[in-house]
Protein backbone atom coordinates (compact mmCIF):
# COMPACT_ATOMS: atom_id res chain seq x y z
CA UNK A 1 0.00 0.00 0.00
CA UNK A 2 1.34 3.55 -0.80
CA UNK A 3 1.19 5.75 1.92
CA UNK A 4 0.47 9.37 1.24
CA UNK A 5 2.57 11.96 3.16
CA UNK A 6 1.70 14.92 4.94
CA UNK A 7 3.09 18.09 6.64
CA UNK A 8 2.16 18.01 10.58
CA UNK A 9 2.64 20.54 13.13
CA UNK A 10 2.38 18.47 16.40
CA UNK A 11 0.35 15.94 18.40
CA UNK A 12 -1.54 15.73 21.46
CA UNK A 13 -2.02 12.27 23.48
CA UNK A 14 -4.68 13.34 25.28
CA UNK A 15 -6.71 15.90 24.46
CA UNK A 16 -10.25 17.07 26.35
CA UNK A 17 -11.06 19.86 24.40
CA UNK A 18 -11.73 18.66 21.06
CA UNK A 19 -14.47 16.69 20.45
CA UNK A 20 -16.38 13.77 22.81
CA UNK A 21 -14.20 11.81 25.00
CA UNK A 22 -10.47 11.88 25.56
CA UNK A 23 -8.31 12.51 22.28
CA UNK A 24 -5.30 11.78 20.15
CA UNK A 25 -5.44 15.48 18.41
CA UNK A 26 -3.40 15.61 15.25
CA UNK A 27 -2.40 19.35 14.60
CA UNK A 28 -1.59 19.65 10.42
CA UNK A 29 0.41 22.25 9.11
CA UNK A 30 -0.77 25.20 6.90
CA UNK A 31 -3.45 27.85 7.19
CA UNK A 32 -4.83 29.99 3.84
CA UNK A 33 -7.00 31.91 6.80
CA UNK A 34 -4.89 34.78 9.25
CA UNK A 35 -7.73 34.58 12.53
CA UNK A 36 -6.84 37.74 14.20
CA UNK A 37 -6.59 35.91 17.25
CA UNK A 38 -5.01 32.58 15.79
CA UNK A 39 -3.22 31.21 18.81
CA UNK A 40 -0.58 29.06 16.46
CA UNK A 41 0.26 31.44 13.30
CA UNK A 42 3.69 28.85 13.50
CA UNK A 43 0.92 26.69 11.47
CA UNK A 44 0.41 29.32 8.65
CA UNK A 45 2.86 27.97 6.48
CA UNK A 46 2.16 24.66 4.60
CA UNK A 47 5.69 23.96 4.07
CA UNK A 48 6.34 24.10 7.65
CA UNK A 49 6.11 20.84 10.39
CA UNK A 50 6.85 17.14 9.53
CA UNK A 51 7.06 15.35 6.86
CA UNK A 52 4.69 12.31 8.11
CA UNK A 53 2.76 9.27 6.25
CA UNK A 54 -0.72 8.47 6.85
CA UNK A 55 0.74 4.50 8.50
CA UNK A 56 3.07 6.67 10.91
CA UNK A 57 0.01 8.53 12.42
CA UNK A 58 -2.09 5.48 12.89
CA UNK A 59 0.24 3.47 14.20
CA UNK A 60 0.79 6.40 17.20
CA UNK A 61 -2.73 6.66 17.56
CA UNK A 62 -3.50 2.70 17.83
CA UNK A 63 -0.87 2.59 20.57
CA UNK A 64 -3.07 4.89 22.35
CA UNK A 65 -6.80 2.94 21.41
CA UNK A 66 -7.03 1.58 25.52
CA UNK A 67 -7.19 5.22 26.49
CA UNK A 68 -9.39 6.47 23.17
CA UNK A 69 -12.23 3.61 23.99
CA UNK A 70 -15.02 6.69 24.45
CA UNK A 71 -13.25 8.94 22.78
CA UNK A 72 -11.10 9.07 19.28
CA UNK A 73 -8.86 11.21 16.81
CA UNK A 74 -9.25 14.87 15.98
CA UNK A 75 -7.62 15.75 12.54
CA UNK A 76 -6.85 20.14 13.13
CA UNK A 77 -4.60 22.76 12.22
CA UNK A 78 -4.14 25.10 11.01
CA UNK A 79 -6.65 24.18 8.37
CA UNK A 80 -6.69 20.28 7.99
CA UNK A 81 -8.51 20.99 4.72
CA UNK A 82 -5.39 22.71 3.13
CA UNK A 83 -4.33 19.32 2.67
CA UNK A 84 -7.59 17.45 1.48
CA UNK A 85 -5.87 14.15 0.22
CA UNK A 86 -4.10 13.71 3.30
CA UNK A 87 -6.23 14.14 5.81
CA UNK A 88 -9.03 12.30 3.88
CA UNK A 89 -6.51 9.41 3.72
CA UNK A 90 -5.89 9.93 6.95
CA UNK A 91 -9.90 9.79 7.72
CA UNK A 92 -10.81 6.69 5.83
CA UNK A 93 -7.72 4.95 7.57
CA UNK A 94 -9.07 5.88 11.26
CA UNK A 95 -12.31 4.62 9.96
CA UNK A 96 -10.44 1.37 8.81
CA UNK A 97 -8.79 0.99 12.35
CA UNK A 98 -12.61 1.82 13.57
CA UNK A 99 -11.24 4.89 15.65
CA UNK A 100 -13.85 7.47 16.24
CA UNK A 101 -13.00 10.47 14.05
CA UNK A 102 -13.57 14.07 14.05
CA UNK A 103 -12.86 16.81 11.42
CA UNK A 104 -11.99 20.61 13.39
CA UNK A 105 -12.57 22.62 10.69
CA UNK A 106 -12.98 26.69 9.76
CA UNK A 107 -15.02 25.59 7.29
CA UNK A 108 -13.86 28.53 5.02
CA UNK A 109 -12.85 25.90 2.11
CA UNK A 110 -14.91 25.66 -0.30
CA UNK A 111 -17.33 22.47 -0.71
CA UNK A 112 -15.78 20.97 -3.93
CA UNK A 113 -12.44 20.50 -1.66
CA UNK A 114 -14.02 19.61 1.77
CA UNK A 115 -17.25 17.53 0.88
CA UNK A 116 -15.16 14.25 0.37
CA UNK A 117 -13.29 14.82 4.07
CA UNK A 118 -16.84 15.88 5.56
CA UNK A 119 -18.08 12.79 3.87
CA UNK A 120 -15.31 10.29 5.73
CA UNK A 121 -15.42 11.58 9.11
CA UNK A 122 -17.67 10.54 12.15
CA UNK A 123 -18.67 14.19 13.13
CA UNK A 124 -17.25 17.80 12.40
CA UNK A 125 -15.86 20.56 14.99
CA UNK A 126 -17.13 23.59 12.44
CA UNK A 127 -15.13 26.51 13.71
CA UNK A 128 -17.75 29.37 12.66
CA UNK A 129 -16.02 32.07 12.54
CA UNK A 130 -18.63 35.13 11.67
CA UNK A 131 -22.05 35.10 9.51
CA UNK A 132 -21.72 38.48 8.25
CA UNK A 133 -18.98 38.62 5.05
CA UNK A 134 -17.50 41.53 6.48
CA UNK A 135 -17.00 40.43 9.80
CA UNK A 136 -15.68 37.08 8.54
CA UNK A 137 -13.57 38.74 5.77
CA UNK A 138 -11.91 41.19 8.64
CA UNK A 139 -11.09 38.55 11.09
CA UNK A 140 -10.02 35.91 8.93
CA UNK A 141 -9.22 37.10 5.21
CA UNK A 142 -11.96 34.00 4.29
CA UNK A 143 -15.65 33.81 2.91
CA UNK A 144 -18.74 33.22 5.36
CA UNK A 145 -20.35 31.92 2.57
CA UNK A 146 -18.38 28.62 2.30
CA UNK A 147 -19.09 28.24 5.79
CA UNK A 148 -22.88 28.46 6.04
CA UNK A 149 -22.42 25.86 2.84
CA UNK A 150 -20.55 23.76 4.94
CA UNK A 151 -23.06 23.51 7.24
CA UNK A 152 -25.90 23.10 5.33
CA UNK A 153 -24.04 20.45 3.44
CA UNK A 154 -23.52 18.36 7.40
CA UNK A 155 -27.29 18.88 7.26
CA UNK A 156 -28.04 17.26 4.21
CA UNK A 157 -25.68 14.58 4.60
CA UNK A 158 -26.75 14.05 8.90
CA UNK A 159 -23.05 14.61 9.34
CA UNK A 160 -22.97 15.26 13.56
CA UNK A 161 -21.68 18.71 14.04
CA UNK A 162 -20.72 20.70 17.11
CA UNK A 163 -19.99 24.11 16.97
CA UNK A 164 -17.66 26.51 18.04
CA UNK A 165 -17.77 30.33 18.00
CA UNK A 166 -14.51 32.78 19.51
CA UNK A 167 -16.37 35.42 21.48
CA UNK A 168 -14.04 38.82 20.76
CA UNK A 169 -14.80 42.10 22.05
CA UNK A 170 -15.16 44.70 18.95
CA UNK A 171 -15.70 42.08 16.80
CA UNK A 172 -17.93 38.82 17.38
CA UNK A 173 -19.19 40.13 20.92
CA UNK A 174 -22.03 41.88 19.39
CA UNK A 175 -25.32 41.09 20.59
CA UNK A 176 -27.25 41.47 17.58
CA UNK A 177 -24.59 39.03 15.20
CA UNK A 178 -24.59 36.79 18.47
CA UNK A 179 -28.50 36.91 18.12
CA UNK A 180 -28.36 35.71 14.28
CA UNK A 181 -25.87 33.54 15.01
CA UNK A 182 -27.88 31.68 17.58
CA UNK A 183 -30.74 32.14 15.80
CA UNK A 184 -29.05 30.60 12.81
CA UNK A 185 -27.86 27.69 14.24
CA UNK A 186 -30.97 26.68 15.83
CA UNK A 187 -32.26 25.99 12.25
CA UNK A 188 -29.84 22.67 11.84
CA UNK A 189 -30.59 19.94 13.35
CA UNK A 190 -27.11 18.21 12.86
CA UNK A 191 -25.87 20.35 15.86
CA UNK A 192 -25.55 19.13 18.83
CA UNK A 193 -23.44 21.49 20.77
CA UNK A 194 -22.46 25.06 20.81
CA UNK A 195 -19.41 26.15 22.49
CA UNK A 196 -19.05 29.93 22.69
CA UNK A 197 -14.89 30.46 23.56
CA UNK A 198 -14.06 33.66 25.34
CA UNK A 199 -11.16 35.42 22.97
CA UNK A 200 -7.75 35.14 25.05
CA UNK A 201 -4.23 36.37 23.85
CA UNK A 202 -2.03 32.76 24.53
CA UNK A 203 -0.95 33.10 21.14
CA UNK A 204 0.27 36.38 21.23
CA UNK A 205 3.73 35.54 22.03
CA UNK A 206 3.98 33.66 18.86
CA UNK A 207 2.78 36.82 16.71
CA UNK A 208 5.42 38.18 18.15
CA UNK A 209 8.49 35.41 17.98
CA UNK A 210 7.82 35.37 14.20
CA UNK A 211 7.73 38.94 13.71
CA UNK A 212 4.09 39.60 12.97
CA UNK A 213 1.56 42.14 14.07
CA UNK A 214 -0.80 40.86 16.72
CA UNK A 215 -3.29 43.98 16.19
CA UNK A 216 -5.70 42.10 19.43
CA UNK A 217 -3.19 43.25 21.81
CA UNK A 218 -4.96 45.80 23.57
CA UNK A 219 -8.26 44.01 23.55
CA UNK A 220 -9.60 43.15 26.87
CA UNK A 221 -10.77 39.15 26.99
CA UNK A 222 -14.88 39.38 27.31
CA UNK A 223 -16.06 39.54 31.19
CA UNK A 224 -17.60 36.53 33.30
CA UNK A 225 -21.00 39.33 32.42
CA UNK A 226 -20.40 38.95 29.32
CA UNK A 227 -19.75 35.67 28.47
CA UNK A 228 -22.86 34.83 30.50
CA UNK A 229 -25.28 37.53 28.38
CA UNK A 230 -23.65 35.69 25.68
CA UNK A 231 -24.72 32.58 26.28
CA UNK A 232 -28.02 33.36 27.33
CA UNK A 233 -28.89 34.05 23.64
CA UNK A 234 -28.17 30.10 22.82
CA UNK A 235 -30.76 29.00 26.16
CA UNK A 236 -32.99 27.78 23.44
CA UNK A 237 -30.16 26.55 21.14
CA UNK A 238 -28.49 23.07 21.25
CA UNK A 239 -26.59 22.36 24.37
CA UNK A 240 -23.76 25.30 24.55
CA UNK A 241 -20.63 25.68 26.91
Amino acid sequence: MIDVMGNVHSFESFGTLDGPGLRFIVFLQGCPFRCLYCHNPDTWNPEGGRRIGVQDIVARIERCRAYLRKGGATISGGEPLLQPAFTLELLRRLKDARVHAALDTSGLMPLEVSAPAIDAADMVLLDLKALDAETCRKLTGGRAENARETLAYCETTRKRVWIRHVVVPGLTLDLAKLKALAEFVKGFACVERVELLPFNKLGEYKWRELGLDYTLGAVPPPTPEQMAEARALFARAPAQS
